[in-house]
């Protein structure tokens, strides 16, 4: 049996994990699972306190381990700490000796991802056998290149299959917001639900509703969403960036959020693309000059 299925012991823990709540993953009570099951608790527990900024306690933690799984983990704590390429090689290492463990599949996956080698993540995480935590991460890298197709065929050949599985919704959430329409409020309902419920409710799902309250042009209820996220952590990088946005279409100065952003989290994807865009029009200026009239 599937351990994260309906069935399955551990649905609960990675619920909790995927909704964003990794401090009740960390403190999860793991004292009664099978013995089968715990070396499962413990990655994602671990994953679970990576999210958390806590990859230096995770790494020691795994050190010296021999399990392939604890190895990915401290593959994702060195990638957590800037260690890329160390990072890589382990997981390369890894697949050396056989692609066939999910763990390995998905936490190698996200290795290789952040190091901006999708099709290399993509060709590992294809190796699974009917993950769906592998699905989720190659839907959000097909979305990440751009290619809705793919990540629409993926959520529709999960669906079959998973029909109430929390990750077949979010990934097919995540689509919604990309193709837009219709599928907006739909991508709402799920985030809301997440967001709004105390018993699944995080700073991700209530970032999430903010986004698609963003794109249904409900600024005031994205503002409220933001606030609530954080509320819950003042210093969660999604949030600020997000408020930034929201400031922006509403005509407001987003000089506060942006300064609060670069304290936070320097390399974040918005204020990278923020700087890449300065530079191209700095570029693009400097090829005009005015002309004094005689």
């Amino acid at each position: 049996m599937d351990p994260y299925s309906a069935e399955g012991e551990l649905i609960n823990i990675h619920n909790h994990f995927h909704q964003g709540q990794y401090q009740e993953v960390v403190d999860y009570d793991v004292s009664t699972l099978s013995p089968e099951n715990e070396l499962p608790a413990r990655v994602l527990q671990l994953r679970a306190r990576i999210a958390l900024g806590q990859a230096e306690d995770a790494l020691a933690d795994v050190t010296g381990e021999k399990e392939p799984e604890l190895q990915a983990i401290a593959a994702l704590a060195e990638q957590a700490l800037g260690n890329s390429d160390k990072a890589v090689g382990i997981i390369e290492k890894l697949t050396e000796a056989g692609t066939d463990n999910t763990t390995v599949q998905v936490v190698g996956g996200t290795v290789l991802q952040a190091a901006g080698k999708s099709e290399e993540a993509l060709a590992l995480l294809s190796q699974h056998q009917g993950s769906l935590d592998a699905i989720a991460l190659i839907v959000q890298i097909h979305l990440q290149q751009n290619r809705n197709d793919l990540a629409v065929k993926e959520v529709t050949a999960a669906r079959r299959w998973a029909q109430d599985s929390l990750l077949v919704n979010l990934a097919e959430s995540w689509v919604g917001l990309r193709l837009g329409g219709e599928k907006y409020q739909q991508a709402f309902y799920v985030f809301e639900e997440l967001a709004q419920a105390p018993a699944t409710s995080s700073v991700r799902s209530l970032v999430s509703q903010a986004v698609a309250e963003l794109h249904l042009g409900r600024t005031e209820e994205a503002q409220a969403a933001l606030d609530q996220a954080l509320k819950k952590d003042p210093k969660f990088a999604e949030a600020i960036a997000n408020l930034l946005v929201l400031n922006v279409i509403a005509g407001k100065d987003g000089v506060e959020q942006k300064s609060l952003l670069e304290a936070t989290d320097a390399q974040h994807p918005l204020l990278v693309d923020l700087a890449e865009k300065s530079d191209l029009f700095d570029k693009a200026a400097s090829k005009y000059s005015a002309k004094a009239s005689a």
